[in-house]
């Protein structure tokens, strides 16, 4: 790879260069005109004799010093300078003396016919005769102004078009005349660039032809033009080749992202880059490789989240690598990442999101999940909060490393009645006598011989929307063992801490509404302003709430808590699975169960549709027996995720 082209390389480039631009200028300023003659231009200069043919059959006068008294415009055919011209209309009345004015047309006339120099008949030499007779003469003086002019011009246009010849030519012609001195210095400067630089061009052009565009040595094309430059740092030959260079590179790098191939993509960018640093091209290039970097780093995690879902975790993880080095700011791998979470802590579902399973060999379906995330939070109460007992201590952290489900509402009559049909089974209250109901009349809860899994709090037929009361612990184990041959996944009644957990929804106040009695419908409690049948109320109520309902409501008649929960703190009480202790000491800190084998207690969370405030609060427990059916309990389902 080539050398870049430093910025301290071009100043001192350009240093040199104006230096030998200086040089130019005393050489032209204190050397007679016809030393700076080639030979092809003057062959006869040095031996005196006045004109000769030059290159491409034009004449030219010999150069004489100014002081032997003569004029190179005086002797010689005329020099026709058509290719550069602009003609001239003649000015109709000319000034001065009749033969001054004879001058004057004949010089216009030779200057229209793009006759300027070169001979006694040419523009310049009839001139300077009518000066000569009359030296104030502004006619001749003007005209031999625009031929300074159109010199000066021509010469410029033949360096443009690389004709080293005709530009030298028109050069000494121009430094014979007035100020011809000042005006002919840049000419020859950049003709002395044009005779070196085109050299180097045309050998850049060649090595590029031969494929040397960017070898090593100094005979690579790129080389060649950063010499040219370094002689004339605005050439635009040098410039376009070395921009055709860094295209020739980019083209390559463009090749390299078709094929996926971002390495070598990289380094091609590189390379083009330290061609010309400052390359326009270069922008445009740098946003593709990084647009089609993002590309693929975006199609890669889209495959690496479909192989996560397919099961192929291997892969999935060797996808989603490739994508990261390429671009880790993708969307995609977001959510790639997000699947992988969802899927090591809730088996590819979301938070929050809601399931059903599906029943393996018949029609049917478990009860809606709702999945509760991941996270810890502190478990009981504290001395000096209110509401606080001693079985509610001590307050400690409990950590849930994964997320678990929790069906979104309480068991209903209906869809008990679907487990009892399946399989024959017989509940508690059915095998011993009846359940605990209550009395409209006395307010109070008896026990009703008669009541079962089919009726409500005063032992009327339920409807199928209701909550499932009159359960025992064993009869929601029987039913969770149920769902689990059911659907081939491991349903339980949630633990006492998942319940806690949940209830909160992530909140950490008394209740997972605030504060006080609620301001809108959030669940079914005892209320002050609720009403029995036969007009009793509440002795100890949340004041200035009424939910509208004497006994349990419909599942989900109230509003959710954050986790989406209904029906979590109030309706009915639910049995979990852990046994009672008098308080946490020892109690597991990742949410699990507290078992102990043959326990006769079972906790009860969550407030019922008679619960006093005290007994709403998200930290109450209480101790009840695992046989106990009754017209305040029912049960939820939880599912291992």
């Amino acid at each position: 790879m080539p050398a870049e082209f430093t910025p301290t390389w071009q100043r001192k480039a350009a240093v040199a260069t104006a230096v030998g631009v200086l040089l130019l200028a005393l050489i032209y300023r204190f050397l007679p005109g016809w030393l700076l003659l080639s030979p092809a231009d003057l062959p006869q200069a040095a031996g005196g004799r006045s004109g000769g043919p030059g290159p491409s059959g034009l004449m030219v006068s010999s150069a004489t010093p100014a002081n032997a008294g003569t004029s190179i415009y005086s002797e010689g055919p005329p020099l026709s300078l058509a290719p550069f011209a602009r003609h001239r209309v003649a000015p109709p009345a000319p000034g001065g003396p009749p033969q001054v004015q004879q001058l004057l047309r004949r010089a216009w006339a030779a200057e229209a016919e793009d006759r300027w120099a070169g001979s006694p008949d040419s523009a310049a030499a009839l001139y300077q005769r009518a000066l000569a007779l009359d030296p104030g003469n502004a006619d001749a003086r003007r005209g031999l102004a625009s031929l300074d002019h159109r010199l000066a011009a021509s010469a410029s246009a033949a360096i443009e078009s690389g004709d080293s010849h005709m530009a030298q030519v028109l050069i000494n012609l121009l430094r014979t005349q007035p100020g011809g001195l000042e005006t002919s210095a840049p000419l020859q400067a950049r003709l002395f660039v044009l005779r070196h630089v085109q050299p180097l061009l045309t050998a850049a052009a060649e090595s590029g032809r031969e494929g040397h565009g960017l070898g090593p040595g100094g005979a690579s094309a790129l080389e060649l033009y950063r010499k040219a430059l370094a002689i004339d740092p605005g050439n635009a030959v040098a410039t376009r080749g070395i921009q055709r260079l860094q295209r020739a590179v980019l083209r390559q790098m463009d090749a390299a992202l078709a094929a996926d191939d971002f390495a070598r993509a990289a380094r091609l960018l590189a390379q083009a880059a330290s061609v010309d640093p400052a390359g326009g091209a270069l922008v445009a290039a740098r946003v593709r490789l990084e647009q089609a970097r993002t590309r693929r780093a975006a199609n890669l995690a889209r495959r690496a989240t479909a192989a996560l879902v397919a099961g192929a975790a291997p892969l999935a993880q060797q996808l989603a690598a490739q994508a990261r080095r390429l671009d880790a700011s993708v969307p995609q791998l977001a959510r790639y990442e997000t699947q992988l979470r969802d899927r090591r802590l809730y088996a590819g579902y979301r938070p929050g999101q809601l399931f059903a399973d599906h029943f393996l060999d018949r029609p049917g379906s478990a009860p809606t999940m709702t999945v509760i995330p991941a996270g810890s939070f502190i478990m009981g109460a504290r001395p000096g909060q209110g509401g606080y007992r001693s079985d509610q201590a001590p307050a400690h952290r409990v950590v849930f490393a994964r997320g678990f489900a929790l069906s979104r509402s309480e068991i209903t009559v209906a869809q008990f009645r679907a487990f009892v049909r399946a399989t024959g089974y017989v509940t508690t209250a059915e095998q011993h006598g009846g359940a605990m109901v209550y009395d409209d009349l006395t307010g109070r809860l008896r026990a009703d011989p008669r009541a079962d899994w089919r009726d409500g709090y005063n032992g009327q037929p339920a409807a199928g929307d209701m909550p499932v009361i009159n359960v025992s612990w064993a009869d929601a184990e029987a039913y969770c063992d149920w769902l689990s041959r059911m659907t081939g996944k491991d349903y339980t009644l949630p633990s006492e801490a998942e319940y806690e957990y949940a209830e909160r929804g992530g909140t950490s106040g008394p209740y997972w509404w605030g504060r006080g009695s609620p301001q809108q419908h959030v669940e079914n409690l005892a209320g002050a302003l609720d009403r029995g049948p036969n007009g009793r109320h509440w002795d100890n109520a949340f004041a200035g709430y009424g939910d509208g309902y004497w006994g349990p409501a419909p599942v989900m008649s109230f509003l959710p808590n954050p986790y989406g929960l209904f029906d979590i703190d109030g309706n009915v009480s639910e049995w979990t699975a852990d046994c009672w202790h008098d308080n946490y000491i020892r109690a597991p800190a990742d949410g699990a169960a507290w078992i102990n084998p043959g326990c006769r207690s079972r906790v009860v969370r969550g407030a019922s549709w008679a619960s006093t405030p005290q007994q709403a609060l998200s930290a109450w427990r209480m101790d009840t027996p695992a046989d106990l059916a009754g017209a305040r309990i029912g049960f939820r389902v939880a599912r291992n995720l």
